[in-house]
């Protein structure tokens, strides 16, 4: 085993800014979940991301929440929602108790299928009951194919909250992800692009941002007493927390960049191996937030061989997500497949993600691939 510091997967970036504007929050004591940091990154992320307003929460999982709260969303409702993807995209549907059902994925762009959409919506209109919104996420930072997802959602006028959590930084015909749905989600988890050690936000119009603030600070309404009318939720980000993000946001363009210039690498150095990378659909610039590979079927090597191998010297990669559909606490929930065989299923059999982190050097990347291709001869 190697004898150096582990090669982690999408470890923080720290870029040395972030410390101002908490001591700032200190400063001024506001360290709580108010302050010129959270007003700040709100206005920033809106801007950057070209939606009307922002409203920074503490955690993605939150922002997804109350995105489907406001869209509607209750007891008993149905709610198409990307397959392959991370739990927290369809725990909230739940929350609600409302009803999950689980979209496949297709190979032309590996997030959710217009076949498979078109499909369940054609289920469920003969059934005579609409779902009340539909999730898509745009997985590992690749944009999903909106230019057909989008019309397909509008004619059976139903809105669309689009799971942008691993994506910030990404663009699709011109437009950054998060801005394609009636609410966009990002997430600044700790292993994400820019991070603010944990937090989100919901992106989306001057109304829906009101209503998603007003629950995420307890419903708490205008009186001199605390008064509530409605259920709240302690889900606001805090002024520390912002700042942090404040920091970060200001080299995220870097980062994307090193992101991309990651995924360059890898497939440059193993595009003699019998691997695949994830496809990249026409107009789409990726953040490549974490770099996925696929091995090829009939060869000798399997996804679970090569974790190991990277495992035995100390670098950390993780298996592509598992479907929904296929999850024990989903066991029996609604499923359509894109065609034939369920291609996530497919996808989670063959795929694992590489060390991504934006501040990996050339000779841990040559570690990585060199691992992977001493393994295949």
């Amino acid at each position: 085993m190697r004898n150096q510091n582990r090669i982690l997967l999408s470890a923080p970036h720290q870029n040395g800014l972030e410390m101002s504007y908490v001591q700032k929050a200190f400063e001024t004591n506001w360290i709580g979940p108010q302050g010129e940091n959270i007003d700040a990154l709100e206005r920033k992320l809106a801007s950057y991301t070209g939606v009307p307003d922002a409203v920074a929460l503490s955690s993605g999982t939150a922002a997804i929440h109350l995105g489907l709260k406001y869209l509607g969303v209750k007891e008993g409702d149905e709610v198409f929602c990307s397959d392959v993807t991370f739990a927290a995209s369809c725990n909230p549907i739940v929350y609600e108790k409302a009803i999950p059902v689980f979209i496949d994925s297709d190979r032309h762009s590996h997030n959710m299928s217009p076949v498979a959409l078109e499909r369940a919506f054609q289920d469920v209109k003969k059934r005579g009951k609409l779902p009340k919104a539909v999730v898509i996420v745009d997985l590992y930072g690749l944009p999903a194919n909106y230019a057909e997802l989008l019309p397909i959602c509008e004619a059976y006028g139903v809105p669309v909250l689009e799971d942008a959590a691993e994506a910030l930084g990404s663009i699709y015909r011109g437009k950054k992800c998060g801005s394609f749905g009636e609410i966009g989600v990002l997430s600044f988890n700790s292993n994400k692009i820019i991070t603010t050690s944990g937090g989100g936000m919901a992106l989306c119009s001057g109304n829906a941002a009101a209503k998603i603030k007003f629950w995420a600070s307890q419903s708490r309404e205008p009186a001199s007493h605390y008064e509530h009318k409605e259920l709240g939720y302690n889900y606001r980000l805090s002024n520390i927390c912002a700042g942090i993000g404040l920091g970060q946001f200001e080299t995220l363009d870097e980062y994307v960049k090193k992101r991309v210039s990651i995924n360059n690498f890898y497939r440059d150095a193993l595009k003699n191996l019998p691997i695949e990378f994830c496809p990249i659909i026409d107009g789409a610039e990726p953040n490549f937030w974490l770099t996925v590979i696929f091995v090829r079927d009939n060869c000798n090597v399997t996804r679970d061989m090569i974790i190991e191998a990277l495992t035995r010297e100390n670098i950390e990669s993780r298996p592509y997500w598992k479907p929904m559909h296929t999850q024990p606490v989903f066991a029996g929930r609604r499923f359509f497949p894109d065609s034939g065989k369920p291609v996530g299923e497919d996808l989670f059999r063959r795929g694992l993600c590489l060390p991504s982190s934006s501040f990996l050097r050339e000779g841990e990347l040559d570690e990585v691939a060199g691992t992977i291709k001493a393994l295949f001869s």
